[in-house]
């Protein structure tokens, strides 16, 4: 792909307000760390992920660290040895004059409960996807964002890429055409899985079938009672932590759909500017009462909108992958997006994309002129909005619609009916039993609002 010059400060801030789904233009004064122009960071989460974003943001001040991990903690402090130091995150915010913005890196589970109270004290905010864990919980958290105009964005990296640039490029400008036809697929295969052969054989990480009837000692280094937070009480088990697979299970993650779809619907999403779907149904095997699939697929149908026909978008994860690709009439990436219009298609993975016409699928096309610029990277992106004004590219005003979709997939697969949706009103017009999948209670001692 060709590659472009890094922008200025300046031409970077006025041509990013083109791709930008939202701004903060009219929100509180920048803030400064004292004794200088760097922000004062809240890092909530400081292992795994949180760990990752905490190295790219290690040039602001860091002022405050949180994590239920005292391992991850006081590694993490070891760092940066002036910051305070919560293991329950609520206390951060009994302090909210110590930082300016905040970064959430904690289970799905709880990012909205993170997140929500800086947005009301009107702190920047970073947050990982999926933005929340439920359609109520992400919409709560786009509105909020809106009324507090801050700076956020959510944690979908790739959003930055050139490739996508490029593929979003292509796909704006008509170079195949109406696009009427999208399929996105993943070939991660973690969830629930018939026996340990099916579970080996997708290379899953662990293998289980039901709640786990013995009880493991808690590590002392883990707040178990915080880190289920609002989710209902359970015992400890290792097949909860560490790592990931935490996120298989329905209380506290929702699997592959949220996760990845953050990441790959994304592409689609953004160069289509999709937003609430129609109608949303889904298929898989069997829904395990306590475990997300760990294959699975959601077909979303869009109304037309501005220069965007109706459109089916279509998600396959783990074995279940488009007839178009089975058929090996498209090249076999093994996750990717193809765009399907009326002039030809396109394929795309995380870096790479290939234009398939008729009658020379590989050939490559014109390339459109380059009209979004190189991102300055996806967190300083971010850190640049906090201190300037500028826009971010994955504002919850953005991210909060993609989320909300996702979710949608795994609320048609648990009904196990199509889904007329109100988005509006939020809610399945013809499913009321769809309810108990867009929100839920919470434990005493943990609320939104």
């Amino acid at each position: 792909m060709a590659s472009i010059n890094r922008p200025t400060r300046r031409r970077f801030i006025k041509s990013a307000g083109a791709v930008a789904a939202g701004t903060w233009a009219t929100g509180p004064a920048i803030l400064r760390a004292q004794g200088g122009d760097k922000l004062r960071l809240a890092i909530i989460g400081c292992g795994g992920q949180g760990r990752a974003n905490l190295k790219r943001l290690a040039g602001e001040h860091i002022a405050a660290l949180c994590d239920v991990d005292q391992n991850a903690l006081d590694q993490a402090a070891a760092q940066y040895p002036g910051a305070r130091k919560e293991v329950d995150f609520r206390r951060l915010f009994d302090r909210p004059t110590e930082f300016d913005a905040v970064v959430v890196s904690t289970t799905e589970h709880t990012h909205a409960f993170a997140t929500l109270p800086a947005l009301q004290l009107k702190k920047h905010v970073y947050c990982e996807k999926p933005l929340a864990y439920n359609v109520q919980q992400t919409r709560l958290i786009r509105e909020a964002a809106g009324k507090a105009g801050v700076a956020t964005q959510m944690g979908t990296q790739v959003h930055a890429s050139d490739n996508y640039r490029r593929v979003v490029e292509h796909i704006q400008s008509g170079t195949i055409g109406k696009v009427t036809e999208c399929h996105v697929w993943v070939a991660r295969a973690w969830g629930w899985h018939a026996s340990e052969a099916d579970a080996t054989a997708a290379k899953d990480i662990v293998f289980v079938q039901d709640r786990p009837a013995v009880v493991d000692p808690v590590p002392a280094n883990i707040a178990w009672d915080l880190w289920l937070g609002p989710a209902p009480a359970r015992p400890y088990s290792n097949v909860y932590l560490p790592g990931p697979k935490w996120y298989r299970w329905w209380d506290f993650g929702n699997g592959t759909m949220s996760d990845l779809g953050s990441h790959w619907i994304d592409l689609p999403f953004w160069a289509l500017k999709l937003h609430a779907p129609a109608t949303i149904e889904a298929s898989g095997p069997p829904v395990h009462p306590e475990i997300a699939p760990a294959s699975m697929q959601a077909r979303y149908e869009y109304r037309a909108m501005g220069d965007q026909p109706e459109l089916t978008l279509t998600w396959y994860q783990g074995t279940n992958k488009p007839e178009i690709w089975k058929k090996g009439d498209i090249p076999q990436f093994p996750s990717g997006v193809l765009f399907v219009g009326d002039k030809g298609m396109l394929i795309s993975d995380y870096s790479k994309y290939m234009l398939l016409v008729p009658g020379d699928k590989f050939a490559e096309m014109a390339r459109p002129r380059v009209s979004i610029p190189k991102s300055v990277g996806h967190h300083q992106e971010w850190v640049d909005a906090c201190k300037t004004g500028s826009p971010t590219t994955c504002p919850f005003s953005y991210s909060g619609w993609l989320t909300e979709a996702n979710h949608l997939g795994n609320v048609a697969y648990r009904v196990g009916k199509k889904l007329e949706w109100d988005a509006e009103k939020m809610r399945a017009t013809n499913a009321p039993e769809a309810e108990p999948f867009l929100t839920r209670a919470h434990r005493p001692g943990w609320k939104l609002a």
